[in-house]
């Protein structure tokens, strides 16, 4: 374990139910929201999937240097206007996951792990 690299990358893991007639418009949608995350500062990329035994189960994960360059990101004008009636779609479930550890070509690196405070107190029944 290379231990001289920390991760302090976050991801962000969103699924979507998305019915076989409205594959297309859920691409293209997807296709411009991801375009407009990816271009936002500590987003280093978006990805968009679909299960490949579920045609309408998709995802759409996100990688981000920071929580706090993700919660800056959903902050803009931009993504309130163009992206979020789109990710608010996705299935009501925690979807931003801090990073503890990544193996790469480059070998692993590893984090402590940071959760929030309150992160145990949270109500998760609704």
């Amino acid at each position: 374990m290379r231990e001289d690299v920390i991760v302090a990358d976050w991801v962000v893991v969103m699924r979507f139910i998305v019915p076989a007639d409205g594959a297309d418009g859920f691409r293209a949608e997807a296709h411009a929201v991801s375009s407009l995350l990816a271009d936002l500062p500590g987003c280093s990329g978006v990805d968009v999937g679909r299960a490949s035994d579920d045609r309408t189960l998709w995802t759409v994960v996100s990688r981000w240097d920071s929580v706090g360059s993700y919660r800056r990101a959903l902050s803009t004008y931009d993504v309130k206007l163009n992206a979020v009636p789109f990710l608010s779609q996705a299935i009501d479930e925690p979807t931003a996951f801090e990073v503890l550890f990544a193996v790469d070509s480059a070998g692993e690196r590893s984090a402590s792990g940071d959760l929030a405070g309150d992160a145990e107190t949270v109500d998760r029944s609704r």
